[in-house]
C-alpha cells in the first residue's frame, strides 16, 4: 500500500566526533575569551578643559552685517581628531548638548555645540533652518573648526566632520550635508524631511500610495494645520532671552532695530512671523508660506547627500513622525548614500536617545569618521523596537527587531498583510465651530497618555455623530505592526445637507482587546483633506496613510479604524457639514510588517561581551561543523530520490506540553493527494511545521526526495506550501503580487511558471486586477497560486478551503486535481471529511500525535466490507444479492441497496446483478469517511 509505515535507510551519525570538536573548541575558547574578558575597556581620552566663545558670522544672504553665535569646543587629550558638529533642538541652546558633547570626546572626538541663531546667547532672527541663515551659520562654523588645531582636516579649511542633533538639529545636519561637500557623515535624529507635510499634513491621496517601504506617507498637499505643536514650537521662539538680550535690539538684514516689529513675533524673522500668523488665524497655507516651508525642509538638498547616514526616528512622535525618515532614507539612498536607519521607542512625545543609543551614534561616526578607536562596521540595517505594556514602576520592556536593510531601499520591500475591515459606510458631522472636538494625542505628552493607559482609562475620545468606524476580525495570531498601514476610504457629501465641497477628516487605528478595552496606536492621527466633493453626492475614493507605529496585536485582538470630523490636535473647518465615509477598494487595510531578528535592548558591558560573543561564535562554528559532518554520511538516500515524502518514526515533545506527535511514519508517492485528518489537538499543525523546517523534531526523520529534511535545506525549494494566509498587496494585481513575492525567494524568473500556475488556479484575466477587487475566494485561489510557483513537485496546504463557499470549494477541488494530474503530489490538512473524500486519493488519520490510519480513501472508508449499489430496480436488486452464498444482511433505500459483502469483491455482486437483467448506475463504499474517520478516533458518540 503507497501509504505504509516506511523503512527509511539510515546511517549512524559521527556523533562522537562532533562532541569532541565542539568540547575542545570550547576550552579552548574558554580561554581566550577569559582574556578577552580580563583586557582593559576601550580606552578614554582625558578631555581638555571646554572652550566657550562668541564667533562673529556673516548674517544673510548680503553679508553686510554679523551675528554672533555662542560655541563651546571640547577637546580630548590626543589632538588633532575628528570633530562633531553637535546642533540643538528647536527652543533649546548648547546646554542641552553638553552631556553628549562629553560622551563623544570621551570616545576621542574634539566636538563644537553651539546656540542657533536666536537662542540662548546668540543673536540674529530665527529663520527655520533657511539656506541663508541657520545653515549659512553652520557652514562658517565648520571655517572656525577648520583653523583650530584641535581638529583633524582633510585638507585647507577642510575638517574632518560629521554632524548630528535632535529634530531641529537633525535637520540642520541634513540641510548642511547637502550643500557642504566638506561633511564627511551625519547622523539626524528624530527630525523631519518636508516641514509643510510635518505642520501642515495631509495623509491623503487619490492616486496610489507607495508601499515598498514600511512608512511611506502621502504625496499631497491642500494639508490640516497642526495647531498644537506649531502653537508650542511659535511659543519657544517668542521665549525671552538669557542675560537680557532679545532679539528686538538687533541690527542687522534678519534683525531689526528697537520698535520695528512686534513683540508677538518674538525672534524669528518676519516672513516666518507673517507665515505662523497666517496659518493659526486661517487654518490654511497660502502660497508665500509654502514656498517659505520648502526653502527650508531638508528634502531640498536630500538628492545631494552621498555620505554615510544614520537616521534615527523616534516611534513616539506625533510631531515627526515615521514617514519624515522614511521620506530622507529613500531620497539619499536614491542619491547613491549609504543609510542606516534606527526606529527607538521614543521621540517627541516620549523620551529622547538614551546612552545606548547616543553611543550608536558615536559608533558611526567611529567608523566612518575614522582617526578614534576603531569600531566594526556599523552597516547599512535597520532596526527598530517594539515596546512592552508599561509596568506600574514606569519601565517599559523592550525588544529590537534587526533586518539586513531598510525595506524598499536597501532590500525587498516590506511585507504587508490585508486584514479585511468590516462596517457600513456612515454619515459624520462637522459641527458649526468644530467644537466639541474628539481628542487624540497631547503633543509633547505621551507619557501622561501612557500613564492613563496603563490603569485602563485612555484619554482618547470619538464623540457620537463625529465617527465611522470599522473593524477587523479577530486575529487568529499575533502580528508586528512595523509602519504605517493603508486603506483607501470613500467620502461623499450628502445631498440636501450642509457641505463645503471639502471634507477634512482624521483617521486613527485603535487595538480593540477581547475585553473591549481600546488603545490608540501611537496616540496618533492621520489628517485627511479631500477637496473638491460633487455636491450630488458622487464619492471620492482616497488613499490613506495611517500613522507608523510599532505595535504588536495579540491574538484575539482586533484593529478598529475610526474616522472623525474633528481632533483637538488641529485646525479643523468652522463650517458645519455633513459627509458619508465608506470603505473602498475591496475593504482591507494593508498592515506592514517587517521581519529580522530579534533580541533585547538591555546594555551590557562591552568588554565582556566581546569575550561572551567571541565564545559563543566559536562554539556555534564548531556545531555547525559537527552537522556538516553528520551530514556527509547520511543526507542522501538515493532508494528514495524519487519519492516525494518519507517520514519514519517522527517525534516532537515539548518539556512543559509533553508530546505532540509520537511514532508518526507516512509515505506520500508521486501523483497522490493526501488528506491529514484528525481531531484539534492530533499534531497535524505540529507535523507540518516540521515537514516545512519550522519546527526541529526530537525523533525520527523526515526525508523529502531521499534528502534528510533540516531547517533551511536547498530542497525545500521543491515544496511549496500555504500554511498561514498570505497579505496581499490590495493596490497591485494578482499576477504583480506573485511577480513581488516571487522575486524575494531570489530564484529566476523565467522559473516561476506564472502562466502555466495561473492557468491551474483558475485565475485567467482575473490576474491583471487589482487584488482590492478580489472576492474570499479569488484571494484563496491567488495564495495557492503563490504556492504553486515554481511548480514545486510537493505542495503542502493547510485548510485551502477556508472561508470558502461551496462553488468556490468545487472550483479549489479541480485545482487540485489539475495540480495532481500534473504528476506533483499534493498534501492536504482539512477538517472538511466530505471534501477531503472527493478531493483526495489517500488519507492519513491522526490521533492524539499518533498515526490511527493510512491508505486510500475507498480503503479506508470500506473496512467492513459494506457497499452500495444505486439501481433502477431496488427490491429486485436485493433479491438476486441474496442468492450469493454467505452474503451478510441486504436492505433497500430508495434506488440504493446496502449489503454487507462479507468477504466477496464488488465486481462478484455487480456479476449477479447484470446476469439478472438489472441496471447498475453506481457503486461505492456504504459508509462516508466521516463515519470511518469518528471510529478511528473514537468520537461516534460526539
Amino acid at each position: 500500500m503507497p501509504l505504509s509505515s516506511p523503512t527509511v535507510n539510515s546511517v549512524s551519525s559521527p556523533r562522537r566526533k562532533g562532541l569532541v570538536l565542539i568540547a575542545l573548541s570550547c576550552i579552548a575558547l574558554v580561554i581566550f575569551g577569559v582574556f578577552a574578558w580580563s583586557g582593559d575597556e576601550r580606552p578614554e581620552a582625558a578631555p581638555a578643559a571646554p572652550r566657550a566663545a562668541l564667533l562673529d558670522v556673516l548674517d544673510g544672504p548680503g553679508g553686510s552685517e554679523r551675528v554672533q553665535i555662542d560655541v563651546t569646543l571640547y577637546a580630548p587629550a590626543d589632538t588633532p581628531a575628528p570633530a562633531v558638529l553637535l546642533a540643538h533642538g528647536f527652543g533649546g541652546s548648547k546646554d542641552d548638548t553638553a552631556a553628549q558633547a562629553q560622551e563623544l570626546v570621551r570616545r576621542g572626538f574634539t566636538v563644537l555645540t553651539y546656540s542657533s541663531r536666536g537662542f540662548g546667547r546668540s543673536t540674529g532672527r530665527i529663520a527655520l533652518n533657511a539656506p541663508e541663515y541657520e545653515v549659512a551659520d553652520a557652514r562658517q562654523l565648520l571655517d572656525w573648526l577648520a583653523r583650530q588645531p584641535e581638529v583633524l582636516r582633510d585638507g585647507e579649511g577642510d575638517p574632518r566632520v560629521g554632524v548630528t542633533g535632535g529634530s531641529y538639529g537633525g535637520a540642520l545636519s541634513l540641510l548642511l550635508a547637502g550643500t557642504d561637500p566638506r561633511v564627511d557623515a551625519i547622523a539626524p535624529v528624530m527630525t523631519y524631511n518636508d516641514l509643510a507635510q510635518a505642520l501642515l499634513p495631509n495623509t491623503a491621496t487619490r492616486d496610489e500610495l507607495p508601499a515598498d517601504t514600511p512608512a511611506a506617507g502621502a504625496p499631497a498637499d491642500q494639508g490640516v494645520f497642526k495647531q498644537a505643536w506649531a502653537g508650542l514650537l511659535f511659543s519657544a521662539g517668542t521665549a525671552p532671552r538669557e542675560h537680557g538680550r532679545t532679539a528686538v535690539g538687533v541690527d542687522g538684514p534678519s534683525g531689526t532695530r528697537p520698535g520695528e516689529q512686534p513683540l508677538t513675533c518674538g525672534n524669528f524673522t518676519p516672513q516666518v512671523c507673517a507665515a505662523y500668523t497666517e496659518v493659526a488665524q486661517t487654518g490654511r497655507a497660502g502660497q508665500a508660506t509654502l514656498d517659505l516651508l520648502e526653502a527650508v525642509s531638508p528634502k531640498r538638498v536630500t538628492g545631494n547627500i552621498r555620505v554615510p547616514t544614520l537616521l534615527v526616528q523616534g516611534e513616539r512622535d506625533t510631531l515627526f513622525g515615521l514617514e519624515q525618515a522614511d521620506a530622507n532614507a529613500r531620497q539619499i539612498a536614491a542619491a547613491g548614500g549609504k543609510v542606516k536607519v534606527i526606529w527607538f521607542a521614543g521621540g517627541h512625545d516620549g523620551e529622547p536617545p538614551g546612552p545606548a543609543l547616543r553611543e550608536r551614534i558615536a559608533d558611526w561616526f567611529a567608523f566612518h569618521l575614522g582617526g578614534v578607536p576603531p569600531v566594526p562596521d556599523p552597516g547599512t540595517g535597520f532596526e527598530y523596537d517594539v515596546a512592552g505594556q508599561q509596568q506600574r514602576n514606569g519601565r517599559t520592556p523592550v525588544r529590537t527587531v534587526a533586518a539586513p536593510a531598510y525595506p524598499g531601499v536597501g532590500a525587498e520591500r516590506a511585507p504587508r498583510f490585508a486584514l479585511p475591515l468590516h462596517g457600513a459606510a456612515t454619515q459624520v458631522v462637522n459641527p458649526p465651530g468644530g467644537s466639541p472636538a474628539s481628542t487624540s494625542s497631547l503633543p509633547g505628552a505621551g507619557a501622561v497618555l501612557d500613564a492613563a493607559g496603563r490603569f485602563g482609562q485612555s484619554l482618547a475620545r470619538d464623540l457620537p455623530g463625529q465617527v465611522a468606524v470599522f473593524r477587523t476580525d479577530p486575529l487568529d495570531s499575533q502580528l508586528l505592526v512595523s509602519g504605517s498601514p493603508q486603506v483607501r476610504l470613500s467620502v461623499a457629501s450628502v445631498p440636501g445637507q450642509p457641505t463645503t465641497g471639502d471634507a477634512v477628516l482624521f483617521a486613527k487605528l485603535y487595538d480593540l482587546g477581547p475585553d473591549g478595552q481600546r488603545r490608540l496606536l501611537g496616540n496618533a492621527v492621520s489628517p485627511i483633506h479631500v477637496v473638491n466633493l460633487p455636491p450630488d453626492g458622487t464619492p471620492v475614493e482616497v488613499e490613506v496613510a495611517l500613522p507608523g507605529v510599532v505595535h504588536p496585536l495579540e491574538t484575539g485582538h482586533r484593529l478598529e479604524l475610526a474616522v472623525t470630523t474633528t481632533d483637538q490636535a488641529y485646525a479643523v473647518p468652522k463650517e458645519p457639514a455633513v459627509h458619508l465615509v465608506g470603505l473602498a477598494g475591496g475593504g482591507a487595510i494593508s498592515v506592514p510588517s517587517v521581519r529580522g531578528t530579534t533580541g533585547g535592548a538591555a546594555t551590557v558591558p562591552v568588554a565582556p561581551l566581546v569575550g561572551i560573543g567571541v565564545i559563543a561564535a566559536f562554539a556555534l562554528l564548531a556545531w555547525l561543523l559537527s552537522l556538516i559532518l553528520r551530514k556527509h554520511t547520511d543526507d542522501v538516500d538515493p532508494l528514495l530520490a524519487e519519492t516525494p515524502l518519507v517520514i519514519a518514526g517522527l517525534g516532537k515533545s515539548y518539556p512543559d506540553r509533553g508530546t505532540a506527535v509520537q511514532d508518526l511514519s507516512i509515505r506520500v508517492e508521486r501523483g497522490q493527494i493526501v488528506g491529514l485528518l484528525g481531531p484539534n489537538g492530533a499534531g497535524k499543525t505540529t507535523t507540518l511545521r516540521m515537514l516545512m523546517g519550522l519546527l526541529h523534531p526530537t525523533a525520527g526523520q523526515i526525508r523529502v526526495f531521499g534528502h534528510r529534511l533540516l531547517p533551511g535545506a536547498p530542497v525545500l525549494s521543491r515544496v511549496g506550501s500555504l500554511v498561514e494566509s498570505p497579505g496581499f498587496l490590495p493596490h497591485l494585481s494578482g499576477l504583480d503580487n506573485l511577480r513581488y513575492y516571487w522575486a524575494a525567494t531570489g530564484r529566476p524568473m523565467l522559473q516561476a511558471r506564472f502562466d502555466e500556475v495561473l492557468q491551474i488556479a483558475g485565475l485567467g484575466t482575473a490576474a491583471q486586477r487589482r487584488v482590492r477587487t478580489y472576492s474570499q475566494g479569488m484571494k484563496q485561489r491567488l495564495a495557492i497560486a503563490q504556492a504553486m510557483l515554481g511548480l514545486p513537485e510537493l505542495l503542502v496546504l493547510d485548510e485551502p478551503t477556508n472561508g470558502l463557499d461551496p462553488p468556490q470549494i468545487h472550483q479549489m477541488r479541480e485545482i487540485l486535481r489539475r495540480y495532481a494530474a500534473t504528476g506533483r503530489s499534493v498534501l492536504i490538512s482539512s477538517h472538511l471529511l466530505a471534501e477531503v473524500e472527493q478531493t483526495c486519493t489517500h488519507v492519513v488519520v491522526m490521533h492524539e500525535g499518533r498515526l490511527v490510519a493510512a491508505g486510500s480513501v475507498a480503503d479506508i472508508v470500506s473496512v467492513d466490507g459494506e457497499a452500495t449499489f444505486r439501481v433502477d430496480e431496488p427490491e429486485k436488486a436485493a433479491e438476486a444479492l441474496r442468492t450469493i452464498e454467505g452474503l451478510g444482511v441486504v436492505e433497500t433505500d430508495g434506488d440504493l441497496v446496502h449489503a454487507d459483502l462479507a468477504g466477496h469483491s464488488a465486481a462478484v455482486a455487480v456479476n449477479v446483478l447484470v446476469a439478472s437483467g438489472i441496471s447498475v448506475h453506481q457503486v461505492g463504499p456504504r459508509r462516508r469517511l466521516e463515519d470511518a474517520f469518528l471510529q478511528l478516533v473514537g468520537e461516534e458518540a460526539r
